[in-house]
């Protein structure tokens, strides 16, 4: 029961968190998503019981796992990852390093869900691969309080944009209102999925990174609410022209995630 997914598409958007029942409960009630929780087998001593399959309207919207302590070790914050759709990880895998990307973690199988893979892109931006078996991805995307746009920050937009098209077949085109850095969007069959969006030394030491924009009715009352909720603003929200309202929130963990209410609502 799930949209049906073009290949190149955003189909899953993953949680990584220190801290899963604080996530389950903050996301839950900001955006009136109901959580599954889905035993993961033997966790081990400190491994993660269980992952969490956020819904909205009895659809998947999302999902949460534990941080793994290696990956703690390694520096990894919380994050919100995101998975691309691919008729084949393997020879994809095999492109992403061919194209100057790492393959953090070669395909695999998870369960009899989908075949995945952990890529970098060359600056080392981390991202997923996605080859449904059974699962087919998110079933509510694009529409209140879901997925809607997902974004790469990047300092260097050409190579990023030469990387991923051939990668995923995506059209590129320029958008209007274009940020100090510059901002390209990316589409496929699906529509326009998101951007690549150029980071200036404002950025600082930040590293490239994918993020996730989920769409609200209120951008101001989500956010009054997520600071209620123990999360908190990484930056006010302010008018993109002709784009919509924006903010960016972190979350109890540290994780953090745009939300947006369009000009002109699709």
């Amino acid at each position: 029961m799930g949209a049906m997914h073009a290949a190149g598409s955003p189909v899953w958007f993953e949680l990584t968190t220190t801290d899963q029942a604080s996530a389950e409960h903050f996301y839950a009630a900001l955006f009136g998503w109901t959580v599954q929780r889905h035993d993961m087998g033997d966790p081990g001593a400190e491994g993660p019981g269980h992952y969490t399959i956020f819904q909205l309207g009895g659809r998947d919207v999302a999902a949460a796992c534990t941080l793994m302590p290696e990956q703690a070790e390694q520096g990894t914050p919380p994050n919100w990852g995101v998975y691309f759709k691919t008729g084949d990880a393997d020879a994809t895998a095999d492109a992403v390093a061919a194209a100057g990307g790492k393959v953090l973690a070669p395909p695999f199988e998870v369960m009899s869900h989908l075949r995945m893979a952990v890529c970098a892109d060359p600056e080392n931006a981390v991202f997923q691969l996605d080859q449904p078996r059974e699962h087919p991805g998110v079933g509510a995307i694009r529409e209140t309080n879901a997925v809607c746009w997902v974004e790469l920050a990047t300092r260097d937009i050409a190579r990023a944009e030469a990387f991923y098209a051939g990668l995923f077949g995506w059209t590129m085109g320029d958008h209007a209102a274009s940020p100090p850095g510059g901002y390209r969007i990316f589409a496929n069959a699906d529509g326009m999925l998101g951007g690549l969006l150029g980071m200036t030394p404002e950025w600082g030491e930040m590293p490239s990174h994918w993020s996730i924009y989920l769409q609200v009715d209120d951008v101001d009352a989500t956010v009054a609410k997520a600071i209620e909720l123990g999360g908190k603003p990484c930056f006010p929200a302010f008018d993109a022209p002709g784009v919509g309202r924006i903010a960016r929130i972190d979350d109890p963990s540290g994780a953090g995630f745009y939300v947006i209410r369009f000009v002109q609502e699709s």
